[in-house]
């Protein structure tokens, strides 16, 4: 029997994990889902997850699957860190916007945070709390956590994270990276994987796959063997061992392999480069008036402003999502399955929306 429950025809631009699983990951998940392979990651698939995992980050490289995003990042943070650690990290970054305190509460980490305004730290910034060492009344500044791309939407360039890596080397820090939306960076940057993580000095990535056309999974990557440690006890103790490891290590082989990874992110980028540029052609040509965009788009998020009200009844026809309801800035976002028409009727929408103001 078939049951569907859901409308196919509603579509939306509140987050990209409202996407179902990309068609090439669920026949990977089909095809491991055949007789019996040993419990708890020593299948085939995660072995040969290792594999697919060196190749696109190094022979050095370590991954070890999770459930999702928020596991990766406090098991990832926990393993680079003493008891007394501090993690340095900005006002939006999801580990402290997004994820009910779980680094604080499961992971026992104190968030040091620093205002960006487009999302990115610099040195400068990270100086900011990276002080205080051997003062035994102040949480000590150890790691570094930089997202790409950020939570505003912005990707970090190569000589940015070299340059933050070395001035968090320097003081004697680790640098994480949560890369929920990696793929999307990486397709924003044209780069392989490695050269804006393993080669730019990062030692340890949440590898993103759900926003990607995962069912479920991500990855914890140590790429510096030595900045982490105990992550073997670490994955179980915080409830991210999968005994049925070999599906969520199935799903990630698929997305690395034939660069399915990429092709899913440059898609959700295209689509919000021209969900931005039919909005700025509405904007010059006077059809579309009241609208404002509050970062740039650099990958598959749209951050922009609305006229009072228009936003609740735009959310009538397609959920989305406020991201400062003080200054009426809403999110947009894309996936690997949006259209060209799901476009095309958002604008259509919108500026019906807009005429009514």
């Amino acid at each position: 029997m078939t049951l569907r429950l859901h409308d196919l025809d509603l579509r939306g631009f509140a987050s990209d994990n409202y996407a179902g699983i990309h068609p090439e990951v669920l026949d990977a998940i089909a095809a491991a889902n055949q007789g019996h392979q040993i419990a708890y990651g020593e299948d085939v698939y995660t072995a040969r997850l290792q594999q697919v995992f060196t190749e696109h980050f190094g022979d050095q490289a370590q991954a070890f699957p999770v459930f999702n995003g928020t596991g990766a990042n406090v098991v990832g943070l926990q393993s680079m860190l003493p008891r007394w650690g501090a993690v340095v990290c900005t006002s939006t970054a999801h580990i402290h916007t997004d994820e009910a305190g779980a680094p604080e509460r499961v992971g026992g980490i104190k968030l040091l945070t620093v205002d960006a305004p487009d999302g990115k730290l610099t040195p400068e910034l990270i100086d900011q709390q990276a002080w205080g060492w051997g003062d035994e009344h102040r949480a000590q500044p150890l790691v570094v956590s930089i997202t790409q791309t950020t939570e505003l939407g912005t990707a970090y360039t190569v000589d940015e994270i070299r340059a933050i890596a070395d001035h968090v080397h320097g003081l004697g820090m680790k640098l994480h990276m949560d890369g929920a939306r990696i793929s999307n960076a990486a397709a924003t940057l044209g780069l392989p994987l490695r050269a804006f993580t393993t080669d730019a000095g990062v030692d340890v990535l949440s590898f993103g796959g759900t926003k990607n056309g995962l069912l479920y999974g991500e990855a914890v990557v140590v790429l510096d063997p030595s900045a982490s440690e105990g992550l073997h006890y670490l994955r179980k103790l915080n409830m991210q061992l999968s005994s049925k490891m070999r599906f969520v290590s199935a799903q990630l082989i698929a997305l690395l392999t034939d660069d399915l990874y990429l092709r899913s992110a440059r898609h959700a980028n295209a689509m919000a480069a021209k969900l931005r540029g039919a909005l700025e052609a509405g904007i010059a040509d006077g059809s579309i008036q009241g609208v404002g965009f509050s970062q740039e788009t650099q990958a598959n998020g749209v951050f922009a402003t609305l006229p009072a009200g228009v936003a609740d009844r735009l959310r009538e026809h397609f959920r989305f999502y406020d991201w400062d309801a003080s200054r009426n800035e809403v999110r947009w976002m894309c996936s690997f399955d949006t259209s060209e028409q799901d476009i095309d009727d958002f604008v259509a929408a919108l500026t019906r929306e807009l005429a009514a103001v």
